[in-house]
């Protein structure tokens, strides 16, 4: 009896520390996952022309409706009008939030802004004047990946390096 009670004692103990060894080794693999940067994610793109001082909209996969457009108060970026910031070899840094689906009004972000209200989506419809702008598009991380964006992003553009970036378009 006093055999049985024993063998039970250690099966208990050794149960609890393999268990223990376990949930340990357990939360090492969980910590040890990469995590994706947060923030803003960095958007370069090169257009077919010079829109950079145009007003930028997101429209449906077929071209034919708006999906997100600003309010005459969202086309400014840290206190500023969010025109995209001019990189190397024609590449734009992002600064307003678009995609793929990028089209561009005819009305610059300095006469946008100057609005006293939003124009309707019909009415922006109208204002499109590029519904395919773009002759390339990549996604380059997140900004909080970055210390000196502009410089970092020119650096890879000039070598040619885009082995790191997302191609979108």
């Amino acid at each position: 009896m006093k055999k049985v009670t024993l063998f039970t004692c250690i099966l208990a103990v050794t149960t609890l520390v393999s268990a223990c060894c376990t949930a340990k080794k357990a939360e090492k693999t969980v910590t040890s996952q990469n995590v994706a940067m947060p923030g803003p994610k960095v958007i370069i793109y090169q257009t077919s022309a010079d829109y950079s001082k145009l007003v930028p909209v997101i429209l449906s996969a077929d071209r034919k409706s708006l999906v997100s457009y600003p309010d005459v108060k969202d086309v400014y970026f840290n206190g500023a009008l969010a025109y995209p910031t001019l990189l190397n070899q024609g590449f734009l840094l992002d600064n307003r939030g678009i995609n793929k689906d990028v089209a561009f009004l005819k009305v610059t972000y300095e006469e946008y802004s100057k609005l006293s209200k939003t124009p309707s989506p019909d009415e922006l419809l109208k204002m499109v004047i590029a519904t395919k702008p773009l002759k390339a598009m990549y996604q380059c991380g997140s900004r909080s990946a970055y210390k000196d964006i502009e410089k970092e992003l020119n650096s890879k553009i000039d070598a040619g390096d885009f082995s790191t970036f997302t191609k979108i378009k």
